[in-house]
């Protein structure tokens, strides 16, 4: 069994094959949790688990770039997230100062991110956590916020970009992280991976992004999971099975998603 915890199909790349696609992945095993990163994709995301009893669920939230052109209405989002079962976590959410130099702009983010951390606690979803060239600020939240709240909860950091402390420090919070082709490009992140507990990681394919070599350049789809888990295997000396086991595993358990 294989777990992507992170896919678009929900976005328009896959408008005229995502039933395609999904049935190719439950016909073997790969389950997966699609994620929202405006009201309308999340509302898509849910749409689309609905028709499915196992293997398809969904998350729902305001990617930070999207906030700059959509507000975010918190009881829209309560509603959708608390209105089906399908709902396996809230995001993704986060900070992105890749291109965001404005530091109004950098304030409204973490503004919006609260607002996400409120919503997953009421509702008591874990979170996914979108982060590029934020970690610090990012990591300085959590800790406030986690601890003065004494909040149970969890979350995953996808397709993580952080360094070795960085992920240190994540791990200490309670959160799993998240690896996406991207590995696959260098060995810049192998030492972080060799060193991680297994029972902490996620795989990803971030689809239709960031396809794995070697399909670097290509549309990403589910499919392509295989080849990070394999990347990862190979890098902590343990069987394709294993790693995909274990993986899934902690997808399993972060999500609360019952086989």
């Amino acid at each position: 069994m294989f777990f992507d915890s992170h896919a678009h199909l929900n976005f328009k790349a896959f408008d005229n094959d995502y039933l395609k696609i999904i049935k190719n992945c439950l016909d073997k095993n790969l389950w997966l949790v699609n994620v929202g990163s405006r009201y309308a994709d999340s509302e898509q995301a849910v749409a689309i688990a609905e028709n499915y009893e196992k293997g398809v669920w969904a998350a729902v939230g305001l990617h930070p770039t999207s906030a700059e052109d959509e507000n975010f209405v918190y009881q829209k989002y309560l509603t959708l997230a608390k209105n089906s079962d399908k709902v396996a976590a809230i995001g993704e959410t986060g900070l992105d100062y890749y291109r965001v130099k404005n530091p109004e702009s950098r304030i409204r983010q973490k503004k919006l991110f609260l607002e996400h951390l409120r919503l997953a606690r009421e509702i008591n979803k874990p979170l996914i956590i979108h982060c590029r060239e934020a970690h610090d600020d990012l990591i300085e939240i959590l800790n406030s916020k986690f601890h003065v709240l004494n909040s149970k909860l969890n979350g995953v950091i996808h397709c993580f970009s952080g360094n070795r402390q960085q992920a240190k420090q994540y791990l200490e919070l309670g959160f799993f992280i998240g690896f996406t082709g991207i590995i696959t490009y260098s060995s810049e992140y192998d030492e972080i991976i060799k060193n991680l507990p297994l029972e902490k990681i996620l795989i990803e394919t971030d689809c239709p992004y960031l396809a794995p070599v070697p399909r670097r350049g290509q549309r990403n789809e589910p499919a392509y999971i295989t080849y990070t888990a394999q990347k990862i295997a190979s890098l902590r000396g343990l069987s394709l099975e294993k790693t995909a086991k274990q993986t899934a595993d902690n997808a399993l358990n972060l999500f609360q998603i019952l086989l």
